[in-house]
This record gives C-alpha cells, structure tokens and sequence, in this order.
C-alpha cells in the first residue's frame, strides 16, 4: 500500500510529510540596518576632553557598515590617537564643517551658535544639554534648521534609568575626592590637611549635600579612606536608602540649620550633590558659607543646574576654582572630562547600543517612535521644541512629543 503523502494530526488536519521530518537546526541571522554617516567633532574648544566613541567603538560601528568621520585631535585628551581611529576604519578629517555634514553627529559639549551654522540641516545631534550653556539663539537656530536633537541626561533605559547620568555621577562622586585631596594639600596651595586618616590624628571630615548617585560614590571612596563622613539631604527616605546602599550607618540629617551649620563649620571639604535633572531643593546660604573654615574646600556637582551653594557659579578646567570668603570653590559642571579616557570608554558603552538600534529601528524617527525612553532624551524634534523644562526656561513654546509623532 503506497505511503500517504499527507499524515493526520488526532484532531483530523492534515501536514505534508516533509513537515514532520527532521529538518537541519538554522542558525538565525541578524541583518544589518540602516547605515549611517556619523560625525565627530573636536570639543577641545569647549575645555571638554571626553571623546563620544572611542576607537573600539568605532571599529564595532564600521563593522556593521556605518561610516564614521571625526575631526583631527578629537581624542586626543582622552589619548586617543588620530592614527587608532584610522587603523579601525574612521576617516579624520581636519575641517569641522566636513564633520558637520553627517547625519548624525555626536559630540560631547553643548552645540554653540557657530557649530550650529555648520549644520546642513534635518540632522540628529546628539549631547550634553546643559541648559545654562544654551540661549535662547541657539536653541531657535536649531529649530530653523529642522534638527532633532537628543540630549544625554535625559534618555532613559527600558527600566526607567538614566545611564548617562547614572555612569557619569558615579565618576563624578569618585573624582570629587581626589579633587578636594589635591586642593588641601600643599600642592595647591591648600591647608596641607590630608584628605584621610592617619593613626593618633583626627580624621579628615567630609559634608555631602544630598543622596544622590554622585554622592553614594562620593561617601563610598571618602569611606574607603577613613574620611569622616556627614551627609544632609531634605527625606530621611532617601537618607536610609543611602545607608543600606553604602552598608553602614553613617551620621545623617535633615538640613536642621544649626546642625548644618556646625557640620560645615568642622568640615574640611564639602561636596554639593542633589539629584540631577532637577532644581536643588535646599542651597546652603551665603552666610553659612562665610562660617566656613578657611581653606575649606566646596566642590559643587551641581553647578550646572544652578548649584547647592549661593556662592557658586562655573567654572572651567583651565581655572577650575576661585577663592570667596576664604573658602575654595571648585565648580566644574563637567568633572568626569578631568579622567577623560575612563568617562569615553564609559559614554561609549552607552551609545553603541543606541546607535546600533538606530539602525536597525531603519533610522532615528522609527527609533524614537519605538522606544519610549530614548523619546525622553529628545528635546527638538524636526525642528519642533519638545521640553517642557526648555520650553519654560526660554520661554518658547513647545509640543508634546507624544502627539505631535501621531502626525508623523
């Protein structure tokens, strides 16, 4: 009896035979995107040493066939030399404008009014936001030329984190204590006071304004040195979740004026570290300031957004501190840029899946209509104010993203 070409399932359908045999496991196979041109920059003229992609970074790019143009010396801060990006695939150009004409451009520093007339318009770009740093030109130039811009800070992962953010505070809390190390010894003309304990002699003492991510790391190197460690923040939630995170009990408080201010008053350092992307709800005043020891070193991680000191305003790294009622102000708005090459392996890891996304979403528009939390990180989109926060702080009028993609 000749076999039946077609077999019966129980439930009475019917499969071809071919379909019952075993067949050869298939290895899938990822297809490559979109492929993009990306451009990158110098920031040297910023005062700003941190590189977006690092040479292996861009080696991982061109592997997937996108094209990478960067300007001559842009890693040169962070060690990076013109030579490593050629062997990896990169074209270095040595015109900023050549830069310029890609369609994704990715720098580190906030876009000025020059580097946006660069622009050939309907771009992405990519960021710090760093509000205080824009106006209200620039932001409008932007607009004109039908730019989405994406800013750093504000792009979220899937579970609601911020990962540049996250990466660059936990650098900055870090570098935070070398920098008040140095700036109280004898090398900077400092109190000669090491940032430390030593046997027989009274440690070191540290005031953290805040609980966020910068100052757990902050209080987690001071620690590892036996520095002692005081930190005042407005919830006594988030001071307890601090302690859990750092395991051990440390003195803590709310900002009780008089127990701020003698903290302050014995403090040898002391570091302004609120969370980002939002205004310090406390500043420790003027006054309190003028109570200070002198030769007290303030470092204020928040300077960017308006800072935790009504003393502070910013600075560079070419004169990174001034001097104010005895007490020395370190008000650098971007101090991982002082450990440049650690800070670029770092935004590396957090682009390198964003781009590779971009691409194979087929472009940025299909990338930002998919993901809800790169959606966050853009601030114009086509051209288009999307930000509230920018919006009210220019006063300029703004869309919501959400609807204005249904147009799209």
């Amino acid at each position: 009896m000749a076999m039946e070409e077609n077999r019966k399932s129980d439930e009475g359908i019917s499969f071809p035979k071919n379909m019952l045999l075993p067949k050869e496991e298939m290895l899938e196979v990822k297809q490559k995107g979109q492929k993009i041109k990306i451009g990158i920059p110098s920031d040297f003229s910023k005062v700003e040493y941190r590189v977006p992609l690092t040479p292996q970074a861009v080696d991982l790019l061109i592997s997937y066939g996108h094209e990478i143009l960067i300007e001559t010396n842009a890693g040169k801060s962070a060690n990076y030399t013109d030579e490593e990006y050629r062997e990896v695939g990169a074209t270095v150009v040595e015109k900023k404008g050549e830069v310029f004409q890609s369609d994704i451009i990715l720098k580190v520093a906030p876009f000025d009014c020059d580097e946006i007339d660069l622009l050939r318009g309907n771009q992405v770009v990519f960021s710090n936001m760093q509000i205080q740093s824009h106006c209200n030109e620039s932001i409008e130039k932007l607009m004109k030329k039908k730019i989405t811009t994406i800013a750093y800070e504000y792009f979220e992962n899937e579970d609601g984190t911020l990962p540049f953010v996250h990466q660059m505070s936990q650098i900055a809390g870090i570098t935070s204590i070398t920098i008040a190390s140095e700036y109280l010894s004898n090398s900077h003309k400092g109190k000669g006071v090491l940032f430390g304990d030593v046997t027989g002699i009274t440690p070191a003492e540290l005031v953290i304004i805040g609980t966020s991510t910068a100052a757990e790391f902050a209080a987690k190197a001071a620690l590892a040195l036996g520095i002692f460690v005081k930190v005042f923040d407005t919830s006594i939630s988030d001071l307890s979740n601090l302690e859990e995170k750092l395991g051990q009990r440390i003195f803590t408080s709310v900002f009780y004026p008089k127990v701020l201010k003698k903290a302050l008053v014995s403090a040898d350092a002391v570091i302004g570290a609120t969370s980002f992307n939002t205004t310090p709800k406390f500043k420790v005043s003027e006054d309190m300031v003028k109570t200070m020891k002198e030769g007290t070193v303030i470092i204020d991680l928040n300077v960017s957004q308006g800072g935790c000191f009504e003393t502070s305003r910013c600075t560079d790294l070419n004169n990174p501190v001034y001097t104010e009622h005895g007490v020395v102000h370190y008000c650098v708005p971007n101090i991982p840029s002082i450990v440049a090459r650690t800070a670029s392996i770092s935004l590396s890891n957090i682009l390198i899946p964003v781009l590779l996304s971009i691409s194979d979403y087929g472009g940025t528009d299909n990338y930002i209509k998919y993901s809800k939390g790169f959606r966050k990180g853009v601030y114009i989109y086509r051209g288009i104010l999307t930000n509230r926060d920018v919006g009210d702080y220019f006063n300029l009028p703004y869309q919501d993203i959400n609807l204005l993609l249904a147009a799209y």
